[in-house]
């Protein structure tokens, strides 16, 4: 985090730091301390494959009838199928994920929240092979004068704690405002409180059908990885594992094209 930005957390925030216990069930066991998958690989609960997250960021995870879904979960999904357990996602502050403190705390086994991979966020994590390119977009009103990044000086750009936007829009010395999640800032920028949104061109592209613009993505050469505790090397094992096998027996097509609306292009 930058001293030099403006925090903004308006009264919604609240309600947005109070869904940190929000969790997503799939027939899961009660917790009975630090378990085992069937395959052996050491769980925070026995039988549970617990995932943390950090929605609104659709199409990766977003909440949907009482419980969070999306790409990732679909991902983490098969994870838990592959380790014969059932999945738990928990909706948990973007910080505590991104510096490991939920991992080593005991609150989860993975972390699948649109994480980029990069070299600070390595000294904390332990990341999987990359499962998806991601660039930085720029969403905006429409008639905001804004079509390009070169008229983003000297405006106010809503971005979100601790992600790659936020690095952008420090070293690019914009005037960054910061934000908890994509939902707070996408509600800053409808009430004028900010001039421009940037986040990840894939979560953006959703709110074009709500009257947005979205500009040209900003290419970054950043991936996103599923992510574990330090040293859990044979959950990791088990993750890539099952990230190889989606990729070869089609379950990643099916999962992409749904979430994405596309097919994915080939490797």
């Amino acid at each position: 985090m930058n001293a030099s930005l403006t925090r903004i957390l308006p009264v919604i925030a609240i309600g947005a730091l109070a869904l940190a216990g929000c969790s997503s069930d799939t027939d899961a066991p009660a917790a009975t301390g630090t378990g085992t998958a069937a395959s052996g690989v050491s769980l925070v609960k026995d039988g549970v494959l617990t995932v943390c997250t950090n929605p609104p960021f659709a199409p990766f995870e977003f909440e949907e009838g009482g419980a969070i879904v999306g790409l990732d979960m679909d991902i983490t999904g098969q994870v838990a199928k592959d380790l014969g357990v059932t999945q738990t996602v928990l909706n948990v502050p973007f910080e505590a994920m991104e510096s490991g403190a939920a991992l080593e705390s005991g609150q989860c086994d993975v972390i699948a929240t649109g994480l980029s991979i990069t070299d600070e966020r390595k000294a904390n994590l332990e990341f999987s092979a990359p499962y998806f390119d991601a660039d930085l977009g720029i969403l905006v009103k429409k008639d905001s004068g804004i079509t390009s990044e070169a008229d983003l000086a000297g405006k106010r750009i809503g971005v979100q704690i601790s992600t790659d936007a936020e690095v952008w829009v420090t070293e690019k010395e914009l005037g960054g405002v910061q934000f908890q999640d994509l939902g707070l800032q996408v509600q800053s920028l409808n009430a004028d409180q900010v001039d421009a949104v940037m986040n990840d061109y894939a979560v953006l592209g959703s709110y074009v059908a709500d009257g947005y613009e979205l500009l040209a993505p900003v290419p970054t050469g950043a991936t996103y990885g599923l992510a574990v505790k330090k040293g859990n090397t044979a959950l990791l094992e088990k993750v890539n594992g099952t990230l190889e096998r989606i990729k070869a027996d089609g379950t990643w097509a099916e999962i992409y094209t749904a979430r994405i609306g596309v097919a994915p292009s080939e490797d």
